[in-house]
Order: C-alpha cells, then sequence, then structure tokens
C-alpha cells in the first residue's frame, strides 16, 4: 500500500454524471494532486480537467488495490508509482532478508 501524502500525484475517475454534466474530459482518467489526506483510502483532489482547468474534489475513495470499477468517482496511483512502490517493497524484503542472516 501506498501512503497518500499532499501534493502526491493519481489518477482521478469521474462519475458517470460527472463525465454527462460537463467535465470536459479525453479518455478516462484525469490528473490530479492529492491536497488533503483523511486516512489511507480518503482524498481531497484537485483535479485537472482536459483543457487544464482546476476543480476540487473532497472526499474521493482512494483505491488502493485496482478493484473499483463503477459509476462513482474514485481515484487510483498511476503504474509508475505503483511500480516504484513495488520495487521498494522488495528491496526492503532483500534488507530484512539480510539482517536476519547476519545476526
Amino acid at each position: 500500500m501506498i501512503k497518500p501524502t499532499v501534493g502526491r500525484v493519481v489518477w482521478y475517475y469521474p462519475s458517470a454524471e460527472e463525465m454527462t454534466h460537463g467535465l470536459p474530459m479525453v479518455g478516462t482518467e484525469l490528473a490530479a494532486i492529492i491536497a488533503h489526506v483523511y486516512d489511507d483510502t480518503i482524498v481531497n483532489l484537485m483535479v485537472i480537467d482536459s483543457n487544464g482547468n482546476p476543480h476540487s474534489r473532497q472526499s474521493v475513495h482512494l483505491d488502493q488495490h485496482d478493484q473499483r470499477d463503477d459509476a462513482g468517482a474514485y481515484c487510483r496511483w498511476m503504474p509508475y508509482q505503483k511500480g516504484q512502490a513495488a520495487k521498494t517493497e522488495q528491496l526492503e524484503r532483500a534488507l530484512d532478508a539480510g539482517a536476519s542472516f547476519a545476526a
């Protein structure tokens, strides 16, 4: 799990209602910056539409496990961030394993 922090970039997936009522978008995701963190799964965002205009979204679900795919709005980590987190976890496990052999 990646710990959300203010300033991190995520992909925002608008709700079906947002897409039909004026949130300009191209493709399926929009860039967003985390503005506030409630916990590991709920954040406030500044969403950037496909025209470059900012929109605020409050109490957005951060889908940490890529399991959500419904009509409600949510956000996810970008593939690069997930890859970096996996590499970090792998390195930490290797270091932990090496430390237990040294003990």
